[in-house]
């Protein structure tokens, strides 16, 4: 990677607005580098929590409100992913501020090879398989970003060397701010329909994601789905080395199927069989995430031999298709991660023998159509709960028998009276977790409870 664009922070007036994991970050290494850090969150003291608690002692604080004077006033604002147009923030913009996201700002201070991932379903899982692959080279190693530890703790540790590899997943939301971006390997998964809530078309959400490969130079790394039109449009403007992979046709560059193996076949390298055989993971979208991991890792030195053996002893991230219980010869698998249509085709494609769908949330926008297809002949039943159910229901009609349950744990059991021995019940809900939890991490919590309280086990 070129050197960043280093940013010196030692006594400018840094505004952070939005408090939530890479905000507290953002606040803590520019008060380590001698800025004066201001955070901005419309959130209360009280709804803040323990996040205030984080800081260092030298950050002011101003809550419930975005004085416009204090965002005009800074010599730099760093947003969180997610805040929305704000009038302050249009006005500071006017006048001159630099404005920055959490990502854009932790790039200027890495100095080694950054893997951004990047993609509507499965970015998660492919970061974090990546990393698995990379443990064994000897440098430092961080893995983060979007699934949890913010990019911006990587500037702060061994990683941000010259000799350091940073593997970030990056979400479309953060892909906004950023200018100087410029990853070693970039990786577009796929492309689905997903947060219309904020772009005003498909085609603005796509144009986003492909702002990940807008800096790279014909010396870096592009890995794209070779099976959807939508990413293969974007490769005609790039500088980078295009990788496609795919499930469903040979590449010559790239990754694909050999039998049932896959083959990777990189420029300047000899062809590379990995055995699939011991992918714990199952569905179509998983061995799509795996060709992505291979390419990535093998590019930035991992040998053929640490990236077979990540592939078979990677069991996944909890709440994707994680097998959570096993009752009366029927296992339980949680994937509240499937928050959208396409999530949900790519999980269920695939998958080994008949099962119970448990599905529902709050509506995200898209109809539910697409997964009739993936339905048909496979599904014993549909148990459907929350705001969307009305919706689920009337898209799905004659899919599959339909059952309505009031909460999750009746959902659970009604599941599991429908699934017979040597089946599965899959929570894989195509909707937001928002009606009914806080975040899909304690909506896949309570399914696993659930399914823990059918044996009368103590979750």
């Amino acid at each position: 990677m070129a050197s960043p664009v280093h940013m010196d922070l030692a006594g400018k007036s840094v505004l952070v607005v939005g408090l939530g994991l890479s905000g507290v970050g953002v606040a803590r290494f520019c008060a380590e580098r001698r800025a004066r850090v201001t955070v901005n969150d419309i959130r209360t003291a009280d709804a803040l929590g323990g996040a205030l608690s984080q800081l260092p002692g030298s950050v002011q604080t101003v809550l419930g409100d975005h004085p416009e004077p204090l965002f005009t006033g800074a010599d730099l604002i760093v947003i969180s992913p997610g805040v929305p147009s704000l009038p302050a923030l249009e006005a500071a913009r006017a006048a001159g501020v630099p404005i920055l996201g959490e990502i854009e700002l932790a790039v200027r201070h890495l100095f080694g090879e950054l893997i951004a991932v990047t993609g509507t379903n499965g970015k998660s899982t492919t970061t974090s398989w990546i990393g698995e692959m990379l443990a064994g080279l000897g440098r430092p190693l961080f893995v983060g970003g979007n699934l949890g530890v913010p990019l911006i703790e990587a500037a702060a540790t061994d990683a941000a060397g010259p000799e350091g590899v940073a593997v970030a997943e990056v979400s479309s939301f953060q892909l906004e701010t950023c200018d100087t971006l410029r990853p070693k390997v970039a990786l577009l998964l796929n492309l689905a329909e997903d947060h219309l809530d904020r772009y005003d078309t498909m085609a603005q959400y796509a144009q986003t994601k492909a702002r990940i490969f807008a800096a790279q130079t014909d010396g870096d790394w592009a890995v794209v789905n070779g099976d959807q039109p939508g990413c293969a449009d974007l490769t005609a403007s790039m500088r980078a080395r295009v990788l496609r992979f795919s499930v469903t046709r040979p590449v010559d560059h790239g990754a694909c199927l050999s039998g049932d193996d896959i083959a990777l076949r990189i420029p300047g390298q000899p062809e590379v069989i990995l055995a699939t055989a011991a992918i714990r993971l199952v569905g179509r979208h998983n061995l799509e995430n795996a060709m992505a991991a291979a390419l990535a890792a093998s590019v930035v030195g991992a040998s053929s031999d640490q990236i077979q053996a990540a592939l078979d002893t990677f069991g996944g991230l909890p709440h994707r298709m994680q097998l959570v219980g096993e009752q009366s010869g029927v296992r339980f698998y949680n994937d509240s991660k499937a928050t959208n249509v396409s999530a949900v085709a790519g999980s269920l494609s695939g998958f080994p023998g008949p099962y119970v769908l448990v599905a529902g949330g709050r509506h995200k926008g898209s109809p539910y159509t697409p997964l009739r297809a993936v339905l048909a002949n496979r599904a014993r039943g549909l148990v459907l709960l929350g705001e969307a159910a009305d919706l689920l229901a009337a898209d799905l009609a004659g899919v599959a028998p339909i059952h309505r349950a009031g909460s999750l744990d009746e959902a659970v059991r009604m599941a599991a009276d429908l699934a017979e021995p040597g089946e599965a019940v899959v929570l894989s809900p195509a909707c937001s977790s928002y009606d009914m939890f806080t975040n899909f991490e304690k909506r896949g919590e309570a399914f696993a409870a659930a399914v823990a309280h059918l044996g009368g086990e103590t979750p």
